[in-house]
């Protein structure tokens, strides 16, 4: 005869076992609570000192189960960052962006501040300023090396003037417009400059060689006395330009010549200054006394107090 598969609690030893360890347990904790209540109440100090023990062995399970019932109350936090991190990571990245637009603008706007500077300083000190222009534009692939500048006649710039920068010289206007004019720049092989060597007066002329350098020919026969690093100033020699502007800086040595490199280049200059030539200011000779008798530049001259 099969066993029947439903029995009752009370012949189940295991589960008298556990239900007679359950009474225990209650009874107990009910007896321990007692003597705590009247531990309480008869000693105090005591049970203070028995709650600081009790309070000791258990921290470290206090302090893990705090920690995890901080974790569990912070899981929605996390789940929220993860969600918005995609969204503050565009808005960063734009952010950057926009601070790296600010920093290269702030540092043009230095530079350009240090330009002027440099400018003002050399249009207080010169006494031939003609005007001051932008470099407009300038040609490295014609068969002339020429530049533009946002001066001409109407400020006062006439064809032969000089033009510089407070880096150096640039070179000299070749023919003006009303607003504008074209400069024959120094790497122009029309253009011939006498020059000099900074260091001890070594006299030479720059030609320009249609290639972005200057061809430095010393006057003397011979070695060229040149080397890489060399600086060379205008002489002041043919009137032209005046003397001790910075022209070119050597770069190598070939055959018996000396290759340099403008000081001013167009590429990186943006502000001119034009000046008159250097001879300018030489007084002219006294005006004939004699009708008929012509002056410097050729026109009849008029008889005193006419």
């Amino acid at each position: 005869m099969a066993r029947p598969t439903s029995r009752r609690p009370g012949i189940n030893r295991r589960a008298q076992y556990s239900l007679f360890a359950s009474y225990v347990i209650a009874v107990a904790g009910a007896v321990i609570g007692l003597l705590t209540l009247i531990l309480a109440k008869a000693d105090p100090a005591g049970f203070a000192a028995l709650r600081a023990a009790a309070s000791e062995v258990t921290r470290p399970v206090s302090s893990g189960l705090s920690s995890m019932v901080s974790n569990i109350g912070s899981i929605d936090e996390h789940v929220v960052a993860y969600v918005n991190a995609g969204s503050q990571n565009a808005a960063l990245r734009r952010q950057v962006d926009a601070n790296r637009i600010q920093m290269i603008e702030a540092r043009a706007i230095q530079q350009e501040n240090v330009r002027l500077k440099k400018l003002l300083k050399l249009t207080e000190t010169s006494t031939s300023e003609v005007a001051t222009a932008r470099l407009i534009s300038s040609s490295s692939t014609a068969i002339r090396r020429m530049a533009r500048i946002s001066a001409g006649s109407a400020q006062g710039v006439r064809a032969g003037m000089p033009v510089r920068s407070p880096e150096g010289l640039i070179g000299r206007v070749l023919r003006a417009g009303p607003n504008s004019a074209d400069i024959l720049l120094l790497t122009d092989s029309q253009n011939i400059i006498p020059v000099r060597r900074a260091s001890d007066n070594v006299q030479a002329i720059s030609t320009g060689m249609d290639d972005g350098t200057l061809e430095i020919r010393p006057l003397n026969a011979g070695t060229s006395p040149f080397k890489p690093g060399d600086i060379l100033v205008t002489t002041g020699t043919g009137g032209l330009y005046s003397p001790n502007i910075p022209v070119a800086v050597v770069v190598t040595l070939k055959g018996g010549t000396a290759i340099a490199v403008p000081l001013a280049s167009p590429a990186r200059v943006e502000i001119v200054m034009v000046e008159h030539p250097y001879d300018a200011g030489v007084p002219a000779p006294p005006a004939a006394e004699q009708d008929g008798q012509t002056g410097q530049n050729g026109a009849p001259q008029q008889p005193a107090g006419s």
